[in-house]
């Protein structure tokens, strides 16, 4: 490692060097060319543009109701508040939802028509509450580095440059996606190492989902953290100022760590792991029931809690077992459990003792932290129960990759080895209306109604019964753990969903069947994850959450429509002047594209889905794209 004096005096003298270089007329140069690219502002409720700020708030207040001025001196916001609020309308009025009253419209002219002043402030406080919104919503929106500058003196300069690396900072925040902490070292060394190609794509959170017929790639993956620290162009200008955003990025992200480790100090979680017998069965059998690929194995348990699945690799016959926690507390319980079992290791046996002196060490830390403690290409089993909910909640997922990276010998067996999301549509019966509509005689269902609009903004995780399930399921994603790359946990996906058709007994019950609509009313995720006869040869299995199977405690993931979809299999009689997925005119299928992407808030994800409703005519019609975030 260099010494830090050195690379201060090498980047020093480069700045000098550089300084000499450069000439008056580059500079005048410089200037010309900022007067000729003067941006343009676009509004942010129509595709009107003004060539100044004051200009296009004008335009706002007048057309729209919309007081950038009054609205930010009523609620006191400072610099990152106004940053949020441009960011948090332009993400609503993508939605065609009013940003004041949350009313979602059927179309832009709908929603322009609608806009009214606001007179509930504090819950347009809450959201801006959200962090979410300090990702640039639209990329390159000159209105978010501009929005402060009349009211600032020009002779500012510290000032000013201040603000432009913040926001920098700022939009490239939601392109870092740290899943340890070699970004952190990264974004405080020496940018002029950073290579020059920058990745296609946007941002885990930045909103851009809010702009229909997004493509693959705008959608980007929130890849590994060097690929990452190698999007930065520019070079510092304020050592100091990014070494202090590097800082806030690691306080926050060790700050999610500690709460997400911490709550698995609760013995309350690991009992309701260890009781789900789904999920204790599969990871059972295909140790205990493979003697070929345990027996005499190295075993790597990456965040072995109680260390259930560590015992499970000892009783098989692994000649060691190395078990990771990161929980100082559970990585305790963890080695005095396997003291007490007989089957802890000891370095140093008392001699003539016959007692079994066992094969399990615990490791107290992140599998992340562990290059030293463990030899490289030495596991011969990578063993983890790293899925969260809708499987890719908590990203654990990363870390089993890292340890796959660093430990697992080339051929060496990862359990589970597959894993699979799966997608289906789902009825009345998924969503809490039915419960509301007789509460002991009396109708309350308008308070299914309410909570049903809150359902679809925010994800729900509960069980859904099988016989709710209105469409076939489909594939949405399925990984390879051997041969995934880290990025690969951000994926977007198209599926076709058609109606689920039980047949009756009798031709005409059928054919008035597929006359009468099937409303779905949202989409169901569950995943399986599978332990394949890869390696498992002697007895493979497959660890499901489905809703056709034993219930376990991770559920389902539910993503509720803003509003229900008719569909009817067959050829309906569909009325020409019916809106597809109307009753008038069902829907035939369901396209739906879903992105899975992590969040910036560090473990969370976020689901972006659009829907499109195709008739038996092949008319379409489609619905705004909603945004759900699992944190």
């Amino acid at each position: 490692m260099e010494d830090p004096e050195t690379v201060d005096r090498e980047f020093n003298d480069e700045e000098e060097e550089e300084d000499q270089d450069e000439d008056w007329g580059d500079w005048g140069a410089d200037d010309n060319e900022e007067e000729e690219s003067n941006p343009d502002f676009l509004c942010l409720f129509c595709d009107s543009k003004y060539s100044s700020c004051d200009a296009l708030f004008e335009h706002c207040s007048s057309i729209h109701h919309f007081d950038f001025l009054s609205i930010r001196e009523t609620l006191s916001l400072d610099f990152y508040g106004s940053f949020k609020l441009i960011n948090f309308v332009r993400s609503r009025v993508a939605e065609n939802r009013c940003w004041s009253c949350g009313l979602v419209c059927q179309s832009n002219q709908d929603l322009q028509t609608h806009l009214h002043e606001t007179t509930n402030f504090e819950e347009i406080k809450l959201h801006l509450d959200d962090d979410k919104y300090l990702n640039p919503f639209m990329q390159e929106d000159p209105l978010l580095y501009s929005f402060s500058q009349d009211e600032e003196g020009e002779d500012d300069d510290a000032t000013a440059l201040e603000k432009e690396e913040i926001i920098r900072d700022l939009r490239e925040f939601g392109e870092i996606c740290i899943d340890d902490g070699d970004i952190i070292d990264a974004l405080a060394s020496d940018f002029d190492t950073l290579n020059e190609d920058r990745r296609e794509g946007a941002s885990a959170s930045n909103g851009y989902y809010g702009m229909e017929n997004i493509s693959e790639k705008e959608i980007g993956s929130c890849i590994g953290a060097k690929e990452h620290v190698g999007s930065f162009k520019r070079k510092p200008k304020d050592k100091h100022l990014r070494v202090s955003f590097a800082n806030v990025v690691s306080k926050e992200i060790k700050n999610v760590n500690e709460n997400y480790f911490g709550a698995y100090s609760s013995f309350g979680i690991h009992r309701e792991m260890i009781s789900d017998k789904v999920r204790m069965d599969a990871y059972r059998q295909a140790i205990l029931n493979n003697p070929s690929l345990i027996k005499g194995a190295t075993v790597l348990d990456v965040g072995c809690g109680t260390g259930i699945l560590s015992l499970f690799a000892a009783q098989a016959g692994a000649s060691r077992v190395i078990a990771v926690e990161a929980s100082e507390k559970m990585a305790s319980v963890a080695t005095q459990v396997a003291k007490d079992n007989g089957l802890l290791w000891s370095a140093s046996p008392n001699a003539g003792n016959n007692h079994y002196t066992g094969v399990i060490k615990v490791v107290q830390g992140m599998v992340e932290e562990l290059d030293k403690s463990i030899e490289i290409h030495s596991i011969d089993v990578l063993l983890s129960e790293w899925m969260g909910y809708c499987l890719l909640y908590e990203s654990m997922l990363s870390s089993v990759l890292f340890a796959r990276d660093h430990w697992l010998k080339p051929g060496g067996a990862i359990l589970p080895d597959t894993a699979t999301i799966f997608v289906a549509g789902f009825g009345k019966g998924g969503t809490s209306i039915p419960f509301w509509e007789n509460v002991y005689g009396f109708n309350m269902s308008c308070v299914g109604k309410e909570l049903v609009e809150d359902a679809a903004q925010t994800p729900i995780v509960d069980i859904v019964d099988s016989h709710d399930i209105v469409t076939d399921a489909a594939v949405l994603q399925t990984f390879d753990l051997v041969t995934m790359k880290p990025e690969e946990m951000d994926f977007t996906a198209s599926i076709r969903l058609q109606p689920k058709l039980d047949r009756p007994a009798d031709t005409n019950a059928s054919m008035d069947l597929e006359q009468k609509p099937t409303w779905c009313h949202g989409v169901v995720l569950w995943f399986e994850t599978g332990f394949t006869s890869r390696f498992c040869r002697e007895t493979s299995t497959i660890l499901s959450t489905s809703p056709f199977t034993p219930k376990t405690h991770w559920s389902q993931t539910i993503l509720t429509f803003r509003e229900p979809i008719a569909m009817a299999a067959g050829k309906p009689n569909a009325k020409k002047s019916g809106g597809v997925g109307s009753d008038a005119c069902p829907a035939s299928s369901i396209h739906l594209r879903i992105s899975i992407i992590r969040a910036a808030q560090h473990r969370s994800i976020d689901i972006s889905l659009e829907t499109t409703g195709i008739a038996c005519d092949g008319r379409k019609h489609s619905w705004p794209v909603q945004i759900f975030n699992l944190s």
